[in-house]
């Protein structure tokens, strides 16, 4: 019911500034909890951030705190992840996924995913 595609990952260096996107098809966008997870190489599928059905709430991992902000343009279906002062942990596959749920944080509690948008970090 819901197609997530995510765009806007690339190269960057140590310190710089990113913006992904992802595009959620249909009219059901607002139905659902939006979030952001990463996984790096050899690493688990980990928890970035993520807004509120109503785009009232967010919430983030302690590792993007204060550096990762997510917001909604709702009249474009868009999620977007911005991304500052960026390091080579940062460096992951970021995924844009859906929930059901109200305050959704591990990835079961999540019902529809993106294809994934790779985030390079060079120091």
């Amino acid at each position: 019911q819901v197609r997530l595609i995510e765009s806007g990952g690339r190269l960057v260096q140590a310190g710089d500034s990113l913006r992904l996107s992802c595009l959620a098809s249909g009219r059901t966008f607002s139905d659902y909890t939006m979030g952001w997870f990463r996984q790096a190489p050899g690493k688990a599928r980990e928890f970035v951030a993520a807004m509120s059905r109503s785009g009232g709430s967010t919430y983030y991992a302690d590792s993007v705190k204060g550096r990762f902000t997510i917001f909604r343009d709702s009249a474009k279906n868009t999620v977007i992840l911005q991304m500052k002062s960026l390091n080579p942990e940062d460096t992951a596959v970021y995924f844009c996924a859906a929930s059901r749920f109200s305050q959704p944080t591990t990835i079961i509690e999540y019902d529809y995913w993106g294809q994934g948008t790779q985030v390079t970090v060079s120091s």
